[in-house]
């Protein structure tokens, strides 16, 4: 059975009950690469069993999935007596004759017979029926939660009595406290679906006051006391251990119990590690080899390690390693540049140190989100969903629709930047930072394309500030959806130039718009509005003055306004129509091409139009 390993398609077995029901089943079958149908009648593509109770009995642990497509009856009956643990039994799920309904029906969180049920139904259209409580009631599954966000569960599977008494105070809905000390995915969809019987803290856990609460959930790589409350610990995989080691260091088992229990010394998970790391030199050590076994081992060079600073670099290590740290520059490296949470401690034959992932810790961050040309629609699903988890959204004023702001959660800060200088922003977003909290820095269309994000970047970087970046839909790919423009032809034009007109900002010599035009490509202008016979009269050293031309005003906004003509007429286009700096010029034969398709695509597709 394939209950974890995400890779590897699922087994699935289709049982037939319902000899009408063959197309449905070979629908299934289409969709699950790694199924096959069973019958007890014969047909085509299908495999013919004698007796379904004795194909149950002989393989109904050899696969992970079984669709029964028939009465609710003849499941039941057929996989009754091979039930024995929701740990190991397989997902089972019953579809009617008629494909109309699809029921979960034998392990639904484990065995992911909820989620296969979800699946059947979609392909199906049919109506999912899952009757799992915390399903019902738009709860979490907590015994499945850790292996869909890659957490070491604890208590884990083997304490089932301990966990299901968490789950069900969960699902009573008693007072819970959400401690995230991380972020990752899965803290981002426990904060979008938080339950009104779940208060979230962030933080020192110290400042939870544990006796308004009969249960916790802690997302933390890091051991907490929480006292009389019963408490469910998901652990992430974000810690490395960097480890320094003599010559034939021994007794193995010793040294590695020894290097566990100071993690635990220092209240930190040893579930949370994800790797080891050392030097080369300790390749082919026992120490490293019995670890090899559980982790993954990450060896770097001395040329590497001794470029990594430290904070506790050792004259000895580097007269005989080449490097003047091993174990906190390994483990440095290992997590990407995070941050030591435990620096070098010494061992009688070993040395560790121990990193946290870079970005993984909970702490300050800033989401620069694209917000799109203008219609409130066209922001990603990312990028709202950012929107909704601000703490800080500070958006490019009139560029940007201030409608977008609207899914801020309650108590959010929401700030127009329009009459802020620079300073003043990062001031701003700083102070939020500081406090550990998120910031979004919303700007127009894509932020990287004429974004004016490269001072902020340059400002985050130099305070060592965590920062990510959402992109947005740019107006040049509005402008082709308004035009019904595709802006690469087969054989005529290959390439789109997105480049601006020389105004106050001065262009390269190299890119000057009479030599980028020579390649007769897509050509998107952008912030040039105000220049438009100067932008013409460049253009006309290359382009026919037939060339087609699109002035595109304020794209996907109510307002939208588009002007077609030659290329000869810009300039009166531009100063006839009043436009202003939202807009956008688009040049090329590009637009409106309604020729036809190439010589290549019409042999590749001409079966398309055959009679």
């Amino acid at each position: 059975m394939n209950r974890n390993n995400e890779s590897t398609p699922m087994q699935v077995a289709i049982m037939l009950i319902s000899e009408n029901s063959l197309p449905i089943a070979r629908t299934l079958s289409n969709e699950f690469p790694d199924s096959e149908i069973i019958t007890t009648t014969p047909a085509p593509d299908c495999t013919y069993v004698s007796s379904y109770e004795e194909f149950m009995a002989l393989t109904f642990h050899r696969y992970d999935v079984f669709i029964f497509i028939g009465a609710m009856g003849i499941c039941v009956r057929s996989i009754a007596p091979h039930v024995k643990d929701k740990h190991t039994d397989p997902a089972v799920i019953c579809v009617d004759s008629t494909g109309r309904y699809a029921v979960s029906v034998l392990s639904g969180h484990i065995g992911k017979a909820n989620e296969m049920t979800e699946s059947i139904a979609h392909i199906l259209g049919a109506e999912p029926v899952i009757t799992t409580q915390s399903d019902r009631t738009g709860l979490w599954a907590l015994d499945t939660l850790g292996d869909k966000y890659d957490w070491a569960t604890i208590p884990g599977e083997t304490e089932d009595g301990m966990m299901n008494n968490i789950i069900s105070l969960f699902v009573k809905k008693v007072p819970t406290a959400l401690f995230l000390e991380v972020r990752d995915a899965g803290t981002d969809y426990l904060e979008k679906t938080c339950p009104p019987h779940v208060d979230i803290h962030y933080g020192r856990f110290g400042d939870i006051e544990l006796s308004e609460y009969e249960l916790v959930i802690l997302v933390t790589p890091f051991l907490h006391n929480t006292q009389e409350t019963p408490a469910l610990f998901f652990v992430p995989q974000v810690l490395h251990v960097g480890i320094g080691l003599a010559h034939q260091a021994g007794p193995v088992q010793d040294i590695i119990q020894k290097i566990f229990y100071r993690m635990i010394d220092n209240c930190i998970m040893p579930r949370a590690v994800k790797c080891i790391a050392t030097i080369n030199e300790k390749r082919d050590e026992p120490v490293i080899q019995e670890l090899a076994r559980a982790y993954q081992i990450h060896y770097y060079s001395a040329d590497e390690l001794k470029e990594v600073s430290v904070p506790n670099p050792s004259p000895v290590v580097e007269k005989h390693m080449g490097t003047p740290s091993v174990s906190e520059a390994a483990a440095s490296l290992s997590a990407n540049g995070g941050e030591l949470l435990l620096y070098k401690l010494k061992g009688e034959n070993y040395t560790m140190a121990i990193a946290i992932e870079k970005g993984v810790l909970r702490q300050g961050h800033i989401e620069i989100v694209g917000a799109g040309p203008g219609d409130p629609d066209l922001i990603s699903v990312r990028g709202r969903q950012m929107l909704e988890k601000a703490d800080l959204i500070l958006y490019a004023g009139s560029l940007v629709p201030r409608e977008l702001t609207f899914c801020a959660k309650p108590g959010a800060t929401v700030r127009s930047s329009a009459s802020m200088d620079l300073e003043e922003q990062f001031a701003l977003m700083k102070e939020f930072y500081d406090r550990g909290e998120f910031v979004v820095r919303l700007h127009t269309g894509d932020p990287c394309i004429y974004g004016a994000i490269q001072e902020q970047m340059n400002y985050f970087d130099q305070h060592q500030m965590n920062y990510h970046i959402t992109p947005g839909i740019s107006s040049f790919q509005a402008a082709a959806a308004a035009l019904k423009s595709q802006f690469t032809i087969p054989e005529k034009v290959q390439s789109i130039i997105l480049t601006r007109g020389e105004g106050r900002t001065p262009m390269p010599e190299r890119e000057q718009l009479h030599l980028l035009a020579r390649s007769q490509s897509t050509m998107c202008i952008f912030l040039s509005a105000g220049i438009a016979q100067q932008v013409q009269e460049e253009l006309l050293q290359v382009y026919p003055a037939t060339t087609p031309v699109a002035v595109c005003y304020r794209l996907t906004w109510k307002d939208e306004r588009i002007y077609r003509g030659d290329l000869k007429d810009l300039a009166a286009i531009v100063k006839e129509n009043n436009l202003t700096l939202t807009t956008m010029i688009v040049v090329g034969d590009a637009i409106g091409n309604r020729e036809g398709l190439s010589r290549l695509y019409a042999h590749e597709f001409k079966h398309l139009f055959r009679k």
